[in-house]
């Protein structure tokens, strides 16, 4: 386990002033969490963290909760499950936090949600959406994002609509990729689409060149993975490589990072993905939170810094109603909220789990991510069919 450090934000509090007797309603307020600062979700691990930074900041300047300054407790979880519940347990135990907000991933955060509930201390799910951590009747663990077995409906649908039939999936074989697998399996059948090649691959493979020249002898319609950046990256390189095509490729994640279009550049162009969150929706403090981000860290927010300010704005807003942070009453109060933060709309089922806030379908036109569907609040209209690798 590698510690980082404390965030101290605005003129801060420090802790030896409470050591040294200063009256408890002036202590500082510590938010704990895990972030994946190394390993395999470092890059996503990383815009989390800046939008819980950007929060932290604007909290204080807002004059903190309840009057008293907001401290970011954080760790490297090295994107690694056990590491991260290990981290919690230090984080509820011996830093004694008064908030925690989760780490990025649905496996980090089955580890570290398991950790809250045996402590009965609510957790924001920040960045994950496997169905899987709201299915095991745990009362303390809230989620911002859509769930992952809805991700491609709205492409798969797009499909559909297109008179395509043919569809190949492939997923990482971790707790997020397989339940974007299991939607798109449940909606293909759905909507009478032919699953002709499905194949789960180690969730640090970056060598698809055997499962692409499969895939490519059944000539299908659609290619669809349930991934990460780095996978999606290097499964379009390889396939642009060995010459596969289809008339639509959409990945989870990947897509939806700034990174994805740079790093494969004109490869990139026409690819499909997912996201929670764009900085062209027309949501309250949107154009704010974008604006700052850019500002603060020289780049446009993708929708992991964006989950990362929410879950900051959804714990500020259940403190609120609250006048407290008193456990059980922040757990019925996140249960009860129905607001709107930079990030969308939060309201949660009886589990927990987000059912206020819709997912976006985006796509790489022109160098640039640009929502496409659903069509109420599209920037730009979709490209399709997905340009041959020839006349690129």
């Amino acid at each position: 386990m590698k510690r980082i450090h404390f965030l101290l934000a605005g003129f801060g509090v420090g802790i030896a002033l409470a050591s040294a007797g200063v009256p408890a309603q002036t202590k500082e307020i510590v938010v704990g969490t895990s972030v994946a600062l190394t390993g395999k979700y470092a890059r996503t691990g990383q815009e989390q963290l800046n939008g819980f930074q950007l929060w932290v900041e604007d909290v204080n300047r807002r004059g903190g909760l309840l009057g008293r300054k907001v401290r970011l407790a954080y760790y490297d979880d090295e994107s690694k499950p056990d590491t991260g519940a290990k981290l919690y347990e230090k984080l509820i135990t011996g830093d004694k936090v008064d908030l925690l907000i989760g780490p990025y991933s649905s496996g980090v955060t089955l580890a570290a949600s398991t950790v809250a509930e045996k402590h009965r201390f609510p957790i924001i799910s920040a960045g994950a959406s496997s169905s899987k951590i709201w299915a095991r009747g745990y009362k303390n663990v809230f989620g911002l994002y859509t769930p992952a077995t809805t991700y491609m409906d709205q492409i798969l649908a797009l499909a559909k609509e297109k008179g395509l039939k043919r569809v190949a999936l492939i997923h990482a074989d971790t707790a997020f990729p397989r339940d974007v697998a299991r939607g798109v399996e449940a909606s293909a059948k759905r909507l009478g689409l032919e699953l002709v090649f499905k194949e789960e691959y180690g969730k640090a493979s970056t060598d698809f060149a055997a499962m692409i020249l499969k895939i490519k002898a059944l000539k299908p319609d659609v290619v669809v993975g349930g991934s990460y950046l780095p996978d999606s990256t290097a499964f379009m390189r390889q396939a642009r490589e060995y010459q596969l095509y289809a008339k639509i490729f959409a990945f989870a994640v990947g897509p939806g990072l700034p990174d994805f279009g740079p790093n494969l550049g004109a490869i990139a162009e026409g690819v499909m993905g997912n996201s929670q969150w764009e900085p062209t929706l027309n949501l309250p403090g949107v154009k704010t939170f974008a604006k700052q981000y850019e500002q603060r860290y020289g780049h446009v927010p993708g929708y992991h810094a964006a989950g990362g300010y929410g879950a900051g704005q959804v714990l500020e807003a259940a403190v609120k109603m609250t006048r407290s942070f008193d456990r059980d009453k922040l757990r019925r109060a996140l249960l009860k909220l129905d607001t709107t933060t930079a990030f969308g709309r939060y309201k949660v089922d009886a589990t927990g789990m987000q059912l206020g806030k819709p997912g976006y379908t985006v796509q790489w036109i022109g160098g640039s991510r640009h929502v496409i569907l659903p069509p109420s609040v599209a920037a730009r209209k979709t490209t399709y069919p997905f340009k041959p690798w020839d006349k690129r």
